[in-house]
């Protein structure tokens, strides 16, 4: 799977043992995070997926008191480990690594984490047959004085007509997005921002492990699961915070971690009501529905990539990089295809659905060689409720305004959350709860 981020040349920083991007710490010197303090306040961390658990990795580090409110029954966000599918583990989260310039590539090399990079090859699926080129270039979104229009919309304006739709909205939905509503401006500037590398890797084991084994072991006794928190009053000088069955928590500082859907939907309270700027900036953060549908056949008769599917625009092979082989075909379906699944009702209607694409492709030998399928529908899911965020059309510095710390009480971290351009990635919701640490040990020294 191509991210198309380019590499950029960064300066990073090694500060206690973790490669930091130096953009992080342009509002404070190693010190600050490094040096003694005494702090006897108490934070609590709204969700335990990356952002929230390596927040609170940083603030065990420095000593200072905090609790992690998971509204799940399980931690890690939108990370997640199958077993017993095939005869490798599965992510059926976030399963790329995007680079290993970054927090997470430094912490692979640390704990000697199994990687390896995915170089396979890809068919398209064009006029109704598998080819291995297409006729026109379709890389066509990058560069200046691009406008900020749908790819959809520019994808015709180039001359890629009608017979390239599902290619483009393959491109999209790399970005989490449906064709119709990413921006070419918006997406391209953030790649201008990307600098954690241009290769992408693959986990031997699963990407949910290192985070489970390296972060969230060090603080999953502090983490309090299915705990659904509905209100967060900070009209006072302590924070109070209520979920769903009335129980109350008392905090000096809270890090939001939760995805942007949740704050878009407002089914958390806040007393008193953020500021429209702030509420403004979230509703135009887009993120669409998404699901991953691993397909198990009895022979391997598919290709390792797949690309412009109707139904599903992006197929691959999930044993790549993995120690054994079983044949498991990863269906990764973003935006408008993702929806129109959702929408068949089942995941027995979404996997014949797949099924029916797949033997049209490959002459019936999908469903002559099926074993076995698994639907993670993430669109569903009610404490996540899509895929991963993206920029939409006239969303100008939304990501900025959305991350400012109020009153120095609430902080927002959250992979929409990261305004260097590594939305979208394990390692860019890690960057966020790091930078609102940055933030509070900031404001507690003032």
């Amino acid at each position: 799977m191509d991210r198309r981020h380019f590499i950029k040349q960064s300066t990073l920083l090694s500060i206690g043992g973790l490669l930091i991007p130096s953009t992080f710490l342009s509002a404070c010197r190693k010190e600050t995070l490094f040096e003694d303090i005494n702090y006897d306040g108490k934070v609590i961390i709204i969700g335990a997926g990356a952002a929230g658990l390596y927040a609170a990795y940083i603030l065990k580090s420095k000593g200072i008191d905090f609790q992690i409110l998971e509204a799940s029954a399980n931690y890690g966000g939108r990370l997640g480990k199958l077993t017993g599918f095939a005869n490798f583990p599965i992510d059926t989260g976030a399963q790329w690594l995007h680079g290993k310039n970054s927090i997470l590539g430094d912490l692979i090399t640390k704990s000697n984490t199994k990687i390896t990079l995915d170089d396979s090859e890809t068919k398209y699926w064009f006029n109704n047959q598998l080819v291995n080129s297409l006729p026109q270039n379709t890389d066509i979104f990058e560069g200046d004085d691009l406008p900020d229009i749908s790819y959809n919309d520019y994808a015709l304006q180039k001359g890629l007509g009608n017979e390239y739709k599902y290619i483009v909205e393959n491109i999209a939905g790399d970005q989490g997005a449906a064709a119709t509503r990413l921006s070419v401006f918006g997406n391209n500037q953030d790649e201008e921002n990307w600098n954690s590398g241009d290769n992408d890797f693959k986990f031997r084991e699963t990407f949910f492990d290192l985070i489970d084994k390296e972060i969230a072991s060090q603080v999953k006794d502090k983490i309090l699961l299915n705990t659904i928190v509905s209100k967060i009053d900070y009209s006072q000088s302590t924070i109070q915070i209520t979920d769903s069955n009335n129980n109350t928590y008392n905090a000096d500082k809270v890090i939001i971690t939760v995805p942007i859907p949740i704050l878009k939907s407002a089914d958390i309270q806040f007393i008193p009501t953020l500021p429209n700027e702030k509420t403004t900036a979230f509703s135009k953060i887009g993120m669409d529905a998404g699901m991953k549908v691993l397909l198990k056949f009895s022979n391997k008769f598919f290709d390792q990539n797949i690309i412009g599917g109707p139904i599903c625009a992006a197929y691959a092979d999930d044993s790549i990089g993995k120690a054994q082989n079983d044949n498991v075909l990863l269906a990764f379906i973003m935006g408008v295809q993702a929806e129109y699944l959702t929408s068949l009702g089942s995941d027995t209607a979404i996997t014949t659905a797949l099924l029916q694409e797949l033997d049209t492709m490959y002459n019936g030998q999908a469903t002559s060689s099926f074993v076995a399928s698994h639907v993670q529908n993430w669109t569903i899911n009610p404490f996540v409720k899509g895929a991963y965020s993206y920029s939409t059309i006239g969303m100008g510095d939304a990501r900025k305004v959305a991350t400012k710390p109020i009153n120095k009480k609430l902080y927002f971290a959250g992979e929409a959350m990261n305004t260097n351009g590594h939305h979208q990635t394990v390692h860019g919701a890690v960057e966020t709860g790091y930078r609102e640490v940055i933030n509070i040990l900031n404001d507690i020294k003032k």
